[in-house]
């Protein structure tokens, strides 16, 4: 079964080998500069640049957009699920997470957003998924306020260190 995998950056090409990951989401401020992982083809890495802040108008800091979360979404519809899909931010922790929810909901969208959060928590006791990141993924997906919700529930994460990556098991309809 397929996964997708949520890593800090300084761990991404350990865990691209590691897992065999093909697909990759990066999330990083607009001009930080990373090597990408040789494993990882050009066109199956979508690159958006931002800062993890939760509000817009934060001085020369880029907010996250409807329109990142849109890519998010095409992209994870794009993804054939043959190998994990690996989602990276600068620690793994806020950014990365948000995505992983958005693009397991985008693939999976009859699945309970209660449910994955819960799996989000279980996977890792520090992920706090950015939250306007959630508020755009919620409207955008159609959630009608329960992916936020959910969100909520699970509450901050514990203090990371951004050492922690963490693999979000895929929805199946055996688990519902």
């Amino acid at each position: 079964m397929s996964a997708i995998i949520v890593s800090p950056l300084s761990r991404i090409a350990e865990m691209a080998v590691r897992h065999g990951a093909r697909d990759m989401i990066s999330l990083l401020a607009e001009k930080q500069d990373f090597h990408r992982p040789a494993v990882i083809r050009a066109e199956r890495h979508l690159k958006l640049g931002m800062n993890d802040i939760a509000f817009a108008g934060t001085g020369d800091l880029i907010a996250p957009a409807e329109s990142h979360v849109d890519e998010i979404i095409a992209f994870a519809r794009s993804w054939d699920r043959e190998t994990p899909l690996l989602i990276h931010c600068w620690m793994g922790v806020s950014r990365s997470p948000a995505a992983a929810l958005i693009a397991s909901l985008a693939i999976s969208p009859d699945e309970d957003d209660g449910a994955l959060a819960q799996r989000l928590r279980t996977a890792s006791p520090f992920a706090t998924p950015n939250a306007r990141l959630i508020a755009f993924a919620d409207a955008r997906l159609e959630r009608r306020g329960r992916l936020i919700a959910a969100v909520k529930a699970i509450g901050r994460g514990a203090d990371a260190d951004g050492d922690a990556p963490f693999v979000l098991p895929l929805y199946t309809p055996a688990m519902a």
